[in-house]
């Protein structure tokens, strides 16, 4: 209660008065007690206002004694209210029945038609012709019916829902007619220094007080020392983790291994060379990419791989005519700041090709990539990429959607949609789009496709063997999960939908 409505309760000539008043009043007529759901419909108040009353004066120590009490009753839904005035649906139904007849097709389009129909019916007050022409046709089957509907619902308004039999109750309540409510109620007795006026008590002792010696003769309202304190508010788990820990289950779940992705630093080979990506793509740029000042170069790597894949980008190989440029070690061998963790797929990947038997395999991988990017409103110098990978034989774009179909929906992204794309390592290639309910537009979740030959067969992988891939940013799919109002929640504030969209959490990048 506020300090405005309690003092409205505990002021003279309040309701705790008028309350307390009542209470000596039925007392002095032998009663023991007072029902404070009995109180509030003599006084004409509202019971939830007449509780907050009883309670309030249970505040000021032994002034009434309150027991808490249960009890259970039955009230009309308002779809029972409308058939106290207008009848049941069977009777309605009944009653919109001519002598000749009416067509079930009109009949169904009347606003009781469908649950009026299925209870006369069941009551056989009506029949149904399917020879009559034009269609079905509905008669009436009895001359007159009686609206037992209503009249228990008339019962339970009068408060005599204890007369209706338990069978005729549930029927109603299975209608949607009637509603079982429970009502917590205070049964009310005189306290030990009870009283129809109501002292304020005091709740501070001021230095005014202690210097005038007022104090002596003020009425101090007690402490309760066993009361619990505010819980202080705790940690929690950031959204990113929690979806996280999502994702990793999801994969884990189908099958999938998860990939060591704790270096960051990666050569420019495993990063963009072992991926067909050529030595000239913007990507490789120093606008677009950190690169390592200490230790500047990599010094190992497996040589007779290293070559095969200078000469599919030089020369070309493997049914591809390749980029036809002069490769160079130089750059391959510079250090970087990893930019996706398809490097750890590549890496994988060759490792997979060495073994004796190939055999199927389904990894993912989790963390961290940077990119140098000028930090504004959409963008940030790092992000988490989530990824997944599965090499087996003879696999198609279609199970790439089947699978990325069933990763999603595992994650409660439903409506997905699938939008030709490039990428320089896989063809062919696909955008994934879902619909976001809280912007009411599609949004991109992720990039998908199937690994190139040029990548996969310089690795020593059998031929027939295909790689399907996806990979997606963990906070674009946190945006989509969580939705628009648990984010208004997290930051506590209202937001902007667009600004929150365009926003570093939601930033996607392939």
């Amino acid at each position: 209660m506020s300090p405005t409505m309690a003092a409205a309760a505990t002021g003279p000539g309040s309701a705790a008065e008028l309350f307390l008043q009542r209470l000596e009043q039925v007392t002095a007529d032998g009663e023991a007690g007072l029902c404070s759901l009995e109180a509030a419909t003599a006084l004409g108040l509202e019971h939830q206002v007449l509780v907050g009353v009883v309670k309030s004066l249970q505040s000021l120590g032994e002034v009434i004694e309150a027991e808490q009490r249960t009890s259970k009753t039955w009230e009309l839904t308002p779809e029972g209210q409308e058939i106290i005035h207008e009848g049941s649906h069977e009777v309605r139904v009944f009653n919109s029945i001519p002598s000749e007849g009416l067509l079930q097709s009109e009949l169904m389009k009347l606003p009781s038609g469908k649950v009026g129909f299925s209870k006369a019916m069941s009551n056989k007050w009506i029949r149904l012709d399917k020879s009559s022409e034009n269609g079905p046709r509905i008669f009436q089957a009895v001359e007159s019916v009686q609206d037992t509907v209503k009249e228990k619902l008339l019962q339970v308004q009068k408060g005599e829902a204890n007369c209706l039999e338990e069978k005729d109750k549930n029927e109603l309540k299975k209608r949607k007619l009637l509603a079982e409510v429970t009502i917590k109620t205070y049964w009310v007795k005189k306290g030990s220094v009870f009283s129809t006026t109501i002292a304020k008590q005091e709740t501070d002792l001021t230095p005014e007080m202690i210097a005038s010696g007022s104090w002596r003769d003020l009425k101090f309202k007690s402490y309760n020392f066993e009361a619990l304190g505010i819980m202080p508010e705790s940690g929690h788990l950031h959204p990113l983790l929690k979806v996280r820990t999502q994702f990793r289950q999801i994969f884990l779940e189908m099958g999938f291994t998860e990939m060591p992705t704790n270096n960051f630093i990666e050569s420019s080979f495993w990063n963009f060379d072992a991926l067909f990506q050529p030595q000239q793509h913007p990507a490789r740029d120093q606008h677009d990419t950190f690169f390592m000042k200490d230790p500047a170069e990599a010094i190992d790597f497996p040589m007779d791989y290293l070559k095969r894949v200078k000469r599919v980008h030089s020369q070309g190989g493997y049914g591809s005519q390749g980029y036809k440029y002069e490769w160079k070690l130089e750059e391959a061998r510079k250090n970087l700041l990893r930019t996706h963790t398809t490097a750890v797929s590549a890496r994988m990947l060759y490792r997979l090709a060495q073994q004796e038997k190939f055999t199927p395999t389904k990894y993912f991988s989790i963390d961290r990539v940077f990119r140098n990017e000028t930090l504004d409103a959409t963008h940030l110098a790092e992000f988490h990429q989530i990824e997944g990978v599965v090499a087996d034989y003879g696999l198609t774009l279609g199970d790439l959607m089947g699978v990325l179909k069933e990763f999603f929906t595992k994650l409660g992204i439903t409506q997905l949609r699938f939008k030709p794309a490039y990428n320089p390592y896989t063809e062919p290639s696909m955008e994934v789009f879902s619909y976001h309910q809280g912007l009411k537009k599609w949004v991109e979740v992720g990039n998908s496709g199937v690994f190139r030959p040029e990548m996969l067969l310089p690795m020593g992988l059998p031929d027939g063997v295909s790689v399907i891939a996806w990979g997606l940013s963990l906070e674009r799919p946190t945006m989509i999960k969580y939705g628009i109002n648990n984010i208004r929640e997290l930051v506590g504030h209202k937001v902007n939908l667009q600004m929150v969209y365009d926003s570093p959490l939601c930033r996607l990048d392939v």
